[in-house]
């Protein structure tokens, strides 16, 4: 990411203090962080005024801050928030954001116990995160990277898969491949579960041998953002319970990918998903949200369930995944990553949607 994008954000973040009665915004959630600042480390906040922004760390990451942000960077050996209460009374600061979803109680009352009597806290819930969910084309450049990384790591192990192998080494092998193809990490836990566990939407892989439908959800973070697929495989000869319940799945995924473009309420894109699976007798069966938003989080606005009325943007990057769950069978779930533009969507992964038989 070039530096300029970083600037560009906190100059658009910035020239909304005034509309909000904030003289400054205090950022300390990491991907906010980051987003801002490009700063990747553990410990840090940012401190954002009109014209200014100065980011908070310690000693550890004193090289690595100078290298990732052109912020201007104060390095402390105590508490952050020490740091920044001392900024604070530096600079006549009074009327200060912070993200309540995102600070510690401890850390909210260290800050509000040290500020000076002329200063104040206001709650501001979802700024950044909203500013987020539209993506730059920098930003999608490096969400098909991570997409087609996952893909591949994907693609590679499969290939040599053989029935017998257990959740759990399945599930260590795509993350070993997706680390080899340039992730620094998986995006979530690997999920690999066979059988009836197949009906068990975000089940943990277990030293079993997989089995009958086999449900595996993979992601990678690479360069920062993230990606998500999920597809089936089935060990043996898959009956016509299973097919008709694999086609329902497959219709409704694609029924849900035909109704996002921009200006698409996300209520209306998932109730598409979910008419097709009523129409099959499973709406019952499906038992979250149609997708969900990723970028620098796994799971970030927009959300794309029944009661969600946010409209899609063009830009914003978010997945496609309904499922059906029946308990003591199993379950089916078909996600892709897509990209919302003004006329539909630009589906990200490759890898294809055929229910995978070994």
């Amino acid at each position: 990411m070039h530096a300029k994008e970083y600037e560009q954000r906190r100059s658009a973040a910035a020239e909304e203090l005034a509309e909000r009665k904030l003289d400054a915004l205090l950022v300390s959630f990491s991907p906010n962080l980051r987003y801002l600042s490009g700063f990747t480390g553990s410990n840090g906040a940012l401190l954002l005024l009109q014209g200014r922004a100065i980011l908070f760390t310690d000693p550890r990451y004193e090289i690595q801050a100078s290298q990732e942000s052109t912020c201007r960077v104060r390095i402390t050996k105590g508490p952050l928030m020490d740091a920044v209460v001392a900024a604070v009374r530096r600079l006549g600061v009074r009327r200060i954001g912070y993200e309540p979803a995102r600070m510690t109680c401890e850390s909210y009352d260290a800050l509000k116990e040290k500020l000076p009597m002329r200063s104040s806290l206001t709650p501001v819930r979802g700024w950044i995160e909203g500013m987020r969910m539209v993506k730059s084309p920098t930003e999608l450049a490096l969400i098909r990277r991570s997409v087609e990384t996952n893909s591949r790591a994907f693609e590679r192990t499969v290939a040599r898969l053989k029935g017998g192998v257990r959740e759990s080494d399945l599930a260590a092998e795509l993350e070993y491949r997706m680390r080899r193809l340039g992730a620094e990490k998986p995006s979530f836990e690997t999920i690999v579960a066979g059988g009836a566990r197949s009906a068990l939407p975000h089940a943990q892989p277990t030293s079993a041998p997989i089995s009958g439908l086999v449900v595996v959800d993979m992601g990678a973070f690479q360069q920062g953002y993230a990606s998500d697929m999920t597809r089936m495989l089935f060990v043996g000869t898959p009956g016509a319970k299973v097919q008709r319940m694999y086609r329902a799945v497959l219709e409704a995924q694609l029924a849900g990918i035909a109704a996002v473009r921009d200006g698409a309420r996300t209520a209306v894109v998932d109730a598409a998903a979910r008419n097709v699976l009523k129409a099959y007798g499973l709406d019952r069966a499906f038992t979250h949200s149609t997708g969900h938003g990723l970028g620098l989080e796994i799971h970030e606005p927009p959300r794309l369930g029944r009661r969600d009325k946010l409209r899609l943007k063009e830009g914003m990057a978010v997945t496609i995944e309904p499922g059906a769950y029946l308990e003591g069978f199993g379950g089916v779930r078909i996600e892709d990553t897509v990209v919302v533009t003004k006329t539909g969507c630009e589906i990200l992964t490759p890898t294809p949607k055929t229910l995978r038989v070994l």
